[in-house]
């Protein structure tokens, strides 16, 4: 195996035995393969939209199989094995129905499993990783990869409440047909780069309209930490639609539903505060779920990716339930009907059994400062830049993660001076967001926009602000931007930011090691970007 796609990629290069999210040498080559006949499937499919014989089960199909690949979303090869195989199925189809595809690669063009084995075996090829290609093209070609991936996680999302966009599934199978060509230069490889992080903007625009018309802005809230007296069930990942669909048949139940790392920015959704049983947040970031998951009690439903596999002593595994595109062996996977309702009974008769979860913390949270809060704050905030009270804005959003060297960020945020003001998105908040850093002038010091995903409001916040100001380049605004990252969601963000133009951003706590030299020289020439480095030091060069 070899894996790079995350920020924890083993010394920095890449994990070549097993992985550090747990994934199994096994499991890592059965989702090159999916991805591999992704490309295939694809470009068949890029073709077929062509001569007007396009189809929605194929366009769901790629999308849930890119959302799969995701680090620390599924770890099933039951899953990757059946999900190769309807590859292989839905490539076919399209060949019976006279579509042709230059794929280059007869794994691509004719290859079926004869049995389980043999995919297994075959998931070892060795033009799996492009070995073929030059070390910068594969970087180009990984660096697009990774971006899709992350795309189809929002559009997923979107889509499960009924907002969708062809022209998204159209680019990214665009996009993956193109990595599967050889001879592609790096020039057009940088070119579909930068429309990837356009195609970003777009997904995450998207789920922005998908989630606020569905649900309402999200609006300055206070969150609960501590815990009720109720059994509950804690819901951690991203998908809102399954959150409702929970609280709606828990709702009577005395079971209290709690949130979890990046699910915590829901309790901002106005639809979903009529709940009385929907209590707050508890715990931290997802890499601390084995132990808080234990003082927890009750079951735990993951709706999307942050799953970290339990240890073979773990007193909540046969707790945890998985749903859509998660997947851990043994865990109890809830389906969806052909309505998009899923049944949860199963989960809250579990909760009613079990014991009240233990207390982790108590006090409070303050969130909601999404892009239609903000801009309702918007006098306020630019009074405050103008008269000096804020100096200036840091863009902290992006994922926490387990390497002691992320400590970085709690630093810096305290060494940031008190006339500044921090706008994060995405589970890399867990930093900071409980530090008492005060506010200014009644604005809240640390402005939590929500999800990752929501890292589309502080670009909206940014664009704003640009027009309030008149200034022709958003790089002149007061903002500085010192990113976390450590999988796929966060590189889409990413790309999208250099798509609007912004430039200087410090991204860390390492560089991504799909990166090779010269690629990340051109990143570094034309966008500005950097590492990090001593907190108190980093802090005085972005003042300066």
């Amino acid at each position: 195996m070899f894996c790079n796609q995350c920020q924890e990629a083993m010394h920095g290069n890449g994990c070549a035995s097993i992985s550090v999210c747990g994934k199994t040498p096994q499991t890592s080559n059965l989702q090159d393969l999916l991805i591999h006949m992704l490309k295939g499937l694809s470009a068949y499919h890029h073709e077929a939209r062509k001569l007007g014989k396009s189809s929605k089960a194929i366009d769901t199909f790629i999308n849930d199989g890119l959302f799969m690949t995701i680090s620390n979303v599924n770890f099933d090869d039951q899953r990757f094995i059946k999900a190769i195989k309807d590859c292989v199925a839905y490539r076919d189809e399209l060949k019976s129905k006279g579509v042709e595809a230059d794929v280059h690669d007869n794994l691509t063009a004719n290859w079926s499993p004869d049995s389980d084995q043999n995919l297994i075996i075959t998931a070892h090829a060795d033009e799996l990783r492009l070995q073929n290609d030059p070390e910068d093209i594969i970087s180009l070609k990984e660096l697009i990869i990774y971006g899709v991936k992350g795309m189809a996680a929002y559009v997923k999302h979107a889509a499960n409440l009924a907002f969708e966009n062809d022209e998204l599934y159209a680019f990214m199978q665009k996009a993956l047909a193109t990595t599967l060509q050889p001879g592609v230069s790096a020039d057009e490889l940088l070119g579909l780069v930068m429309e990837t992080g356009k195609y970003g903007v777009d997904a995450m625009a998207l789920l922005d309209k998908a989630n606020t018309q569905t649900y309402g802005h999200p609006e300055l809230t206070t969150v609960n930490l501590g815990v009720q007296n109720n059994p509950g069930i804690l819901v951690s990942g991203h998908d809102l639609k399954d959150l409702e669909q929970l609280l709606e048949q828990s709702e009577g139940s005395g079971v209290d539903i709690y949130t979890h790392c990046e699910m915590l920015p829901a309790n901002y959704y106005p639809a979903f505060k009529k709940y009385s049983h929907f209590v707050g947040n508890y715990g931290n970031a997802w890499w601390q779920q084995r132990e808080e998951f234990e003082q927890f009690n009750g079951p735990i439903l993951f709706t999307t990716n942050c799953l970290v596999p339990p240890s073979e002593r773990a007193g909540y595994a046969d707790k945890v339930y998985t749903t859509g595109t998660v997947g851990y062996p043994g865990f109890k996977h809830i389906l969806e009907n052909k309505d998009g309702k899923k049944d949860f009974s199963e989960i809250i008769a579990q909760a009613k059994q079990c014991q009240p979860p233990k207390a982790l913390e108590t006090g409070e949270l303050v969130g909601g400062f999404a892009h239609n809060q903000v801009l309702q704050l918007a006098d306020k905030v630019v009074d405050a830049v103008k008269n000096g009270a804020i100096k200036r804005f840091f863009v902290m959003a992006g994922c926490d993660g387990r390497m002691p060297s992320r400590q970085y960020y709690t630093d810096f945020a305290n060494e940031l001076p008190n006339d500044t003001v921090i706008l994060t998105a995405g589970c890399a908040k867990f930093r900071y967001n409980k530090l008492p850093l005060g506010d200014i002038v009644g604005i809240p010091r640390v402005l939590d926009a929500g999800q990752c995903n929501d890292s589309y409001s502080l670009a909206v916040i940014a664009l704003k602000l640009k027009e309030v100001f008149e200034l022709e380049d958003i790089n002149d605004l007061p903002i500085s931007y010192n990113i976390a990252w450590y999988e796929q969601k966060a590189v889409i963000v990413l790309l999208a930011l250099l798509y609007l133009g912004v430039k200087n951003i410090h991204l860390g706590p390492t560089l991504p090691a799909f990166l090779s030299p010269n690629v990340a020289s051109i990143l570094v020439e034309k966008f500005g970007i950097a590492g990090i480095g001593d907190p108190k030091e980093d802090v005085e060069l972005f003042m300066n």
